[in-house]
């Protein structure tokens, strides 16, 4: 239990002392973003429309909830098909994409149709 303990404030405390090792490539990452789309970048919606996330082409993402825009934002990493996500406080997330589906934090979200 106290190995635990300790390597989840060791853990805690490089991400926020050393955020490059929660990120190494960020600058390289956001630079191949800006140059050439990722193709999951775009608007991924809940079925009901209430969580709507807008994975950008600069490596951040806009988390919209019910009423509320803005709700969350911060960066991302793509690698294969999983996805990590680190919001403006520090809060660390994940999800895996399966065929056109985003999976993450327990929700089940769709690519949002760009023609509406």
């Amino acid at each position: 239990m106290r190995r635990h303990v300790f390597l989840s404030r060791l853990i805690l405390l490089l991400m926020v002392f050393a955020p490059s090792a929660a990120f190494p490539q960020e600058t390289e990452m956001k630079t191949a973003l800006q140059t050439s789309p990722h193709p999951y970048v775009g608007m991924w919606v809940t079925e009901d429309g209430y969580v709507r996330q807008e994975l950008r082409s600069d490596g951040r993402y806009d988390e919209a909830r019910g009423t509320q825009q803005s709700a969350y934002q911060g960066d991302y990493q793509i690698s294969g098909n999983y996805v990590t996500y680190q919001d403006d406080t520090g809060f660390i997330a994940d999800g895996y994409f399966e065929n056109d589906v985003l999976y993450h934090g327990g929700m089940v979200m769709f690519r949002q149709d760009q023609t509406n």
